[in-house]
């Protein structure tokens, strides 16, 4: 079996084969090479002969993607969820909370 997906900056795809995770983080067009960061923190890199003679598939991010990145900042990881959804302490009456 060889793959269909094509190699995507920011996409996870998984080594059927070898059972690995990765995402792929550069590609060179002029040097025919496709790099990729395993969920183990390895850098690899493929050929485009390699890439599509391989048993990779896509697959969603894993839950822990982000444990072999220690530079990355929180903002980086494209959450959208912010703390403007907390109530501010000053605002608070606790007669609200008391029966």
């Amino acid at each position: 079996m060889t793959t269909v997906a094509d190699p995507i900056i920011g996409s996870w795809y998984k080594d059927v084969e070898n059972n690995l995770k990765f995402r792929v983080v550069a590609i060179d067009e002029n040097d025919d090479s496709i790099e990729v960061q395993y969920l183990n923190g390895d850098i690899g890199e493929y050929d485009n002969d390699s890439w599509y003679n391989s048993t990779f598939d896509y697959i969603e991010p894993p839950e822990d993607w982000s444990a072999p990145f220690d530079d990355i900042e929180t903002d980086d990881l494209g959450y959208s969820d912010t703390d403007e959804h907390k109530p501010n302490a000053e605002d608070m009456d606790i007669d609200n909370y008391l029966d």
